[in-house]
């Protein structure tokens, strides 16, 4: 049993690494350092701004549960914006039904996001934050639809939606 759990460990582990590398080089946009944010605030100023909620998964990087955010099946046509700094990051001509509980995006606006590696959860991620404020708004995953083939993963209580 004990020979097992270690080839499943040492197969889960080869397969992060080689997929890590892949992933990196299939982002698309910039990815920015937290001394680059044109918005810089304590973390107590956030925690006045926003809710409870917004503040665990903008400042804390959290993740909302699946199929609770009305973004998800929002589908007017308009522009989701940062939900802590107003700055337009996804329109509605991009978005798309990904079946997984979260707004999903297959491109964003350009120059309105910036990506880091999020190695949490024993695996690696791309992560996708604002690029004004540095908020986390959620992942980048290379299963979406044409003509990106990006799935931009998003927290709905990180966006605020703005009708046409």
């Amino acid at each position: 049993m004990k020979k097992r759990q270690l080839l499943q460990s040492s197969a889960a582990i080869v397969g992060v690494a080689c997929l890590s590398p892949y992933l990196l080089k299939k982002a698309t946009v910039m990815t920015t350092s937290k001394s680059e944010f044109e918005i810089n605030k304590t973390e107590e100023e956030w925690r006045k701004e926003l809710t409870p909620e917004q503040f665990q998964v903008l400042r804390k990087h959290g993740t909302e549960r699946a199929h609770t955010s009305p973004l998800d099946k929002q589908y007017d046509q308009g522009t989701y914006v940062c939900a802590a700094c107003d700055l337009p990051l996804f329109t509605s001509e991009t978005k798309f039904n990904s079946r997984t509980g979260w707004p999903s995006f297959s491109d964003p606006i350009e120059n309105a996001i910036g990506i880091s590696v999020d190695k949490s959860l024993f695996m690696t991620r791309v992560e996708v934050h604002c690029h004004r404020c540095g908020g986390h708004l959620g992942h980048v995953f290379n299963d979406g639809p044409a003509p990106t083939g990006k799935r931009y993963c998003m927290n709905g209580v990180s966006l605020k939606f703005i009708g046409a």
